[in-house]
């Protein structure tokens, strides 16, 4: 019964997912936004009579410390424990989304944990300054070429790149007649 109600309030919610008919994840503000986490709930066997498992390992949320994901998880548990034998999942989110500035008050908003910053990767760092652009190098002839087809500003002229109309009607015509010879 629950997971028909959590499947119509959540209907089009993009923030809302549900892995499996027993375990659903609900992001909890918008994308991009550093202080948005994702909580993941799963129900176990005698659910709603047990605690569901909440848990916040999902990737999304490695930038927060581990600090703050205990502290929203205790918190969690609280309202897990008022509300053990009732059906929870939809409290559990919406407590998440209205607590969320309580929740994150602590979280520093420009942390970043970045494992490919301790990973050496095979390219050798080179200075920005002694790295230079190639330009690319035209010999006299194309250099010629080039400004013979375009005006003093650079720019090519009108219709250069129109097609004969009267030679593209004479080819399809032409063409036509083949087919109607061949086909005789």
């Amino acid at each position: 019964m629950e997971l028909e109600a959590l499947r119509s309030i959540y209907e089009g919610d993009g923030c809302f997912r549900e892995l499996s008919p027993v375990c659903f994840q609900y992001r909890i503000g918008e994308n991009g936004d550093p202080k948005a986490f994702l909580i993941e709930v799963s129900w176990p066997e005698t659910y709603p009579q047990t605690a569901p498992v909440i848990s916040m390992d999902a990737f999304f949320n490695n930038t927060i410390s581990s600090a703050i994901k205990r502290s929203i998880l205790d918190k969690l548990m609280v309202e897990v424990e008022a509300n053990l034998g009732t059906a929870m999942t939809y409290t559990l989110f919406e407590y998440a989304k209205d607590n969320k500035e309580s929740f994150m008050e602590n979280q520093p908003v420009n942390t970043v944990t970045s494992v490919s910053n301790s990973i050496p990767i095979g390219t050798p760092d080179v200075p920005a300054n002694k790295k230079k652009d190639k330009k690319e190098q035209l010999s006299k002839t194309q250099k010629r070429k080039l400004a013979d087809k375009t005006d003093h500003k650079g720019e090519l002229p009108r219709g250069w790149n129109w097609v004969d109309v009267i030679k593209h009607v004479s080819i399809i015509k032409l063409s036509f007649n083949i087919k109607k010879i061949c086909t005789q």
